[in-house]
């Protein structure tokens, strides 16, 4: 029996997977929290951060290494030797500079109190500014690739946090050999080859197969010091996902208990390795990815424009399609916001009697509501709307709340409009030629919360296939490390050849309540109204707030 592992690397810890080649199983498992968690209040050093930044020290992916590929092949019994292929996976966008040696500036001694430093990490919302200034001036230049990001540019994304450091500490971006993705910086760690993946060019970084990127003239009229950026900061060369990156250096191969012979895939991004685990290798379904957010990943033969979207990228998820991203910024966070601060001691005392997690006792609670019959309705922006608005500065509102209203109904609330943002993402898709008839779910939320899922297909009118595997991400990261090992060595030599043995899906979907989808219907009408209307400039009270809290607290 011949093994391939994968390494998850999500917002808040690292998880490897090891999984038989053979039937895509799980034989063993190990998580890591990382040590420094997300940084977006102070640094290590206690220095105090600014609103909206989001930060992460890479030593904590290290750790993840050492600890957690040993931890599985202890517990597993497998031989080494019989572990053909890894492949890893990252939140995206999310970048760190470091030097010619790939060390990370912030582990030498004299940066290790700048924030520019650091690992920026996707939700890093502080060049919202830069991003702004970027789509101005690719509209002003009528730049075609805005037309293949949904109209644009995020500031989630490469460039526009480029813009940020090289505005505020351009003494780090001098120093920066290179920046990086953490996907291509982990993979380099392993194997001590630095290959660039499609996937984060294409859709973070603004990079096109067939165009490449943008041109150095754009780079310059955002910054005359940029003008060069891809060629000093980057990098031209750019490897399709599936390939092979190298093997495992003698270092890490001792520092993990593999072996040198184990080929270590090009990296990837942690949603879009999902789709072909759950065995969708064709046009017509749209993948969740639920954790702290959502990613939507789907392929179509065509390439279409489609407002809002992440970006468009051919073969960026499968070979021979158009890979298309979408996504909502705040989902499980969402939930977890409501239970840290809104759930009285009352409710906590009570699940603590019955012996039961708060989220469940909230879910067995808002499971007994109708539809309707909280007479609540929300906006799900309380990280800001990826898509499709693609506009950090909008913040969570909640309306309909009265003396009456109870924790379980906010919960369900909170809930449904993660839904409804779903939809909308789902709407403009079909709108625009994409073809969409049944969607698949992925991820913890999607496993655990029978409700939440009732909701979604209640609200999309769409049957929701899930995920068979409890760890569909890293699945998908060990399917490519097989691809990378290859058939001559107990792999794939595709990726669809992979996904026919090992893809893992439940064979009943969650369906429609008809009853429930006419209320939905109209509630999600009054959703779009809101929709648009704060969101699409006809009253900014949202940004002019959070403008008024970054003042405040600028003079505190």
């Amino acid at each position: 029996m011949k093994y391939t592992l994968g390494v998850d690397f999500g917002t808040q810890s690292g998880r490897s997977v090891l999984v038989e080649v053979g039937t895509g199983n799980i034989v063993a498992q190990a998580v890591k929290e990382y040590t420094h968690g997300v940084m977006d209040e102070k640094l290590p050093c206690g220095k105090v951060l600014p609103p909206d930044w989001a930060l992460q020290h890479p030593q904590d992916y290290l750790e993840v290494f050492y600890q957690t590929i040993p931890q599985v092949l202890k517990e597993s019994g497998v031989e080494p030797a019989d572990v053909i292929g890894m492949a890893v996976d990252f939140t995206s966008c999310t970048i760190l500079p470091v030097d010619q040696n790939g060390t990370p500036l912030c582990m030498l001694p004299q940066w290790e109190e700048e924030p520019h430093s650091y690992v920026k990490l996707w939700k890093h919302h502080a060049a919202q500014s830069d991003a702004d200034k970027l789509n101005a001036i690719a509209r002003e230049r009528g730049e075609s690739f805005l037309g293949r990001y949904g109209g644009k540019i995020s500031s989630e994304w490469v460039f526009p946090k480029i813009m940020q450091i090289l505005r505020e500490a351009p003494e780090v971006y001098e120093a920066a050999d290179r920046i990086m993705e953490l996907a291509d910086w982990t993979t380099m760690m392993l194997c001590g080859e630095e290959k660039r993946n499609s996937c984060t060019a294409g859709y973070k970084a603004i990079w096109s197969k067939r165009e490449g990127y943008p041109s150095n003239d754009f780079f310059k009229a955002l910054d005359p010091r940029m003008e060069n950026v891809v060629d000093e900061k980057l990098s031209r060369d750019i490897y399709p996902i599936g390939s092979r990156a190298g093997y495992l250096t003698k270092e890490m191969a001792q520092k993990t208990g593999l072996t040198t012979n184990t080929a270590v895939a090009v990296g990837n991004v942690d949603a879009h390795v999902s789709l072909p685990a759950v065995g969708e290798v064709t046009p017509g379904a749209m993948l969740l990815i639920m954790g702290t957010s959502t990613c939507d990943i789907l392929i179509a033969d065509e390439e279409k424009m489609v407002p809002g979207m992440c970006g468009v990228v051919e073969d960026g998820v499968e070979p021979g399609y158009m890979g298309y991203e979408a996504g909502q910024s705040c989902v499980g966070d969402h939930f977890e916001w409501f239970v840290e601060n809104c759930v009285p001691e009352s409710y906590e005392k009570e699940a603590r009697e019955r012996g039961m997690g708060i989220h469940q006792l909230l879910t067995e609670k808002a499971s007994a509501l109708k539809p309707g019959e909280s007479g609540l309705l929300a906006l799900d922006w309380w990280n800001g709307n990826r898509s499709v608005l693609v506009d950090v500065d909008l913040t969570g509102m909640m309306l309909g709340m009265t003396l009456l209203t109870k924790p379980e109904e906010v919960y369900r609330a909170l809930i449904e409009a993660t839904a409804y943002g779903a939809n909308r993402i789902i709407e403009e898709f079909i709108r625009s030629g994409v073809p969409i008839d049944h969607l698949v779910a992925c991820g913890g939320i999607a496993e655990k919360n029978q409700m939440m899922m009732q909701i979604y297909a209640d609200v999309t009118n769409m049957e929701i296939y899930i995920s068979d595997s409890p760890q569909a991400v890293a699945l998908g990261s060990a399917m490519f490390g097989a691809v990378a090992a290859g058939k001559a060595a107990g792999g794939y030599d595709t990726i669809f050849e992979a996904a026919e043995k090992m893809a893992k899906v439940k064979p009943q979907p969650y369906k429609p309540i008809p009853e429930n989808a006419e209320v939905y219907k109209k509630i999600y009408a009054d959703y779009c109204k809101l929709y648009d209307y704060f969101g699409r400039g006809e009253n900014d009270v949202m940004k002019r707030m959070k403008a008024l809290r970054a003042e405040v607290r600028r003079h505190d």
